[in-house]
């Protein structure tokens, strides 16, 4: 087991020579001195996995000690240990980021479980989050092999991603590929699920279904909708897995409280043309494509696919019978992020606020090389590691602050999410098949009819458009991306663990849905 050495300053360290044998004991190298300045001397000379400092000693003080010690050494933990309670002392010295701060007298036992807490956290959260999961594994593998409903798959997939953030916490993150191998297990079983239930989510209005992207509005956002009253902001960020809402949560909660914290389904295909546009038109894809022909933009044209998202929304309102003032806004780049801030005091007038943030063409600048992404994100981990920096350093936490200012209602959520592909899946098409690595439309699509994917030779039973009479739909299931055979090496090295959406996987379909009061209480 690894030593420690701590240092302890206290200009009366000859009493406290109880509590240094303590720890001795407990396996520690305890260097006492007796006062601030030996402490900073001792500091520069030698190196110390901790420091005790007394606050009240004669000549330099404990205070003036820890400012020392913190130039010289930032990252070093320090203990502050003093018998004044006052705060101001107590203010200046957490000012000085010390990592603990213990009042005399002082208990062997609370002097030990400060040590650990600094010295062992990592060590110790490791253990018990190992054990935790252990334990947990086996009932979370013999849930798939029962008939789960949407509910319980929803509760499936969020049990897997709190034990990933749990285990991503850890020192040595030992039990990640355990867990990896278990979240594929889960994918394969719900593959089966959606293969066997979506289309009847679609048509049997006795089914037992879940939310689908075309009835978030109207079960999720209008009901909250009261007009004259406070304003109500409706936040879409494309792109957002539910682990990487646990990870921006924190930035979030400084502002808001969380009503409800719940889940939806995504519809397939779950991609921006088909999963918002049914957001905010509050349709499927096909009834999207007869009602709005001039709306609908299908696979065949060039242009953008979600370039009429606040003619949908207004045709969604209209359809509901009302009146409220509302606007819309989409954010593609920082600088509009910055005139959203500028603006969210005019936005107040309005009955609600439609935000569409597209946080993942801002993550990849657009345009930029795929590549690019690939080592700033090559895992999931990393993944959220850029999702909660983004968070911290975007317009939109300056927006949320100022919306919570107002006391105003806001809902977040997102149109998909996304997952990482690893394994390629060789498919043909002609040149007029869409270019999405998770789903495919066309005529004559060739392909391992064996394969684990999910077919759909009739798309008019989805809901999904059809250019003409023989198309057809395949989804990517699991980790699979589609890749042509003829330029099949170019696709795997290229696209090979980057992050994909479109077709079925938990990571894509079940996606949050939160609903946040303002901690200001206007």
């Amino acid at each position: 087991m690894q030593r420690y050495n701590i240092l302890w300053a206290d200009d009366e360290i000859d009493l406290l020579k109880p509590h240094i044998l303590f720890l001795e004991n407990k396996g520690y190298d305890i260097t006492p001195v007796n006062s601030g300045t030996d402490a900073v001397e001792s500091c520069e000379e030698n190196h110390f996995d901790v420091v005790f400092l007394d606050e009240n000693m004669p000549g330099m003080s404990g205070l003036e000690a820890l400012g020392q010690i913190k130039a010289m050494k930032p990252n070093m933990p320090v203990v502050m240990i003093t018998k004044n309670e006052e705060e101001q002392i107590m203010e200046d010295a957490i000012g000085a980021k010390i990592a603990d701060y213990l009042i005399k007298p002082l208990n062997p036992s609370q002097i030990l479980l400060s040590v650990k807490k600094i010295l062992d956290n990592k060590r110790l959260i490791t253990e018990k989050t190992n054990m935790g999961y252990q334990q947990e594994f086996r009932n979370i593998s013999m849930s798939f092999g029962d008939d789960l409903d949407h509910e319980e798959w929803a509760d499936v997939y969020k049990k897997l991603i709190y034990w990933e953030l749990e285990i991503d916490s850890t020192e040595n993150k030992s039990m990640y590929e355990v867990l990896n191998m278990q979240k594929e297990e889960a994918n394969n079983s719900f593959t089966k699920f959606i293969k066997e239930n979506y289309e009847s989510w679609l048509n049997d209005a006795d089914a037992h279904k879940p939310m689908l992207s075309h009835q978030l509005m109207k079960q999720k956002v209008f009901n909250h909708i009261k007009k004259g009253e406070r304003s109500v902001f409706f936040l879409v960020i494309d792109n957002l897995r539910y682990d990487q809402w646990k990870i921006i949560e924190p930035a979030v909660a400084e502002y808001f409280t969380i009503e409800e914290e719940d889940t939806y389904y995504s519809i397939l295909p779950t991609t921006t043309a088909y999963a918002r546009n049914s957001i905010f038109s509050g349709m499927l894809p096909s009834e999207m494509e007869k009602k709005y022909p001039d709306l609908w933009v299908g696979e065949d044209v060039d242009e953008g696919k979600n370039n009429n998202e606040d003619q949908f929304l207004a045709s969604q309102i209209r359809r509901n019978n009302s009146d409220i003032k509302f606007s819309y806004s989409k954010i593609k780049q920082t600088a509009e992020g910055k005139q959203l801030v500028d603006n969210i005091n005019n936005m107040l007038t309005n009955d609600l606020n439609v935000i569409v943030y597209n946080f993942v063409d801002m993550l990849s600048h657009a345009r930029t090389d795929m590549a690019m992404i690939r080592e700033l994100a090559p895992d999931e981990s990393a993944y959220r590691s850029i999702t909660k920096s983004w968070i911290e350093h975007s317009p939109l936490l300056e927006a949320l602050r100022l919306i919570a200012e107002s006391g105003s209602k806001l809902i977040v959520t997102t149109d998909h999410g996304t997952i990482r592909v690893k394994k390629p899946f060789k498919i043909v098409g002609d040149r007029n098949t869409n270019s999405n690595l998770r789903y495919k439309q066309g005529k004559n699509l060739g392909y391992d009819v064996k394969a684990n994917i999910m077919e759909v030779p009739k798309p008019e039973r989805l809901f999904l458009p059809k250019l003409n009479v023989s198309t057809s739909y395949v989804f990517a299931t699991e980790d699979q991306f589609f890749a042509y055979p003829n330029n099949y090496n170019y696709y795997v090295n290229y696209y090979k663990d980057t992050f994909q959406h479109g077709g079925v996987s938990m990571e894509e379909m079940i996606i949050p849905i939160i609903s946040l009061n303002s901690k200001y209480g206007k």
